[in-house]
């Protein structure tokens, strides 16, 4: 009777350390913590690179548009001159700022479309902790 009794308790002992090591386990995990951790800070990173890259790109448009209306006020004023080779110079000017600001607007765009991105990659992230 005392064998059965002490088996029954070891076996008891033993089902019980199975039972509870695995949820033990499953709650502290400080790589995964570590891990997740760090996700939340490199996505919040991305964000305000994304914002700042945002306002730089915002900041070269409205410089291209002053430059694109000053370039068109100094063809209007050549071609008032009649100065023919400034007219094309102007022109040149004109075609090189128009490229630049499509350029920017381009370069915008996409910085957007990569905040967007971030910010759903931090929201999942954060779901998933």
């Amino acid at each position: 009777m005392n064998m059965k009794l002490t088996m029954a308790i070891a076996m008891t002992g033993m089902a019980a350390a199975l039972l509870t090591a695995p949820a033990l386990a499953q709650d502290v995990r400080p790589n995964d913590v570590k891990q997740e951790r760090r996700d939340l800070r490199g996505d919040r990173r991305d964000i305000r690179q994304d914002r700042r890259d945002i306002r730089q790109d915002t900041q070269d448009i409205r410089d291209d548009r002053r430059d694109l209306s000053a370039d068109r006020r100094e063809l209007a004023a050549d071609r008032k001159a009649g100065d023919k080779d400034a007219v094309k110079g102007d022109l040149k000017d004109i075609r090189a700022d128009a490229k630049d600001l499509r350029k920017d607007r381009r370069d915008r765009r996409q910085d957007r479309r990569d905040l967007r991105q971030d910010r759903r990659d931090l929201k999942a992230d954060q779901a998933a902790k």
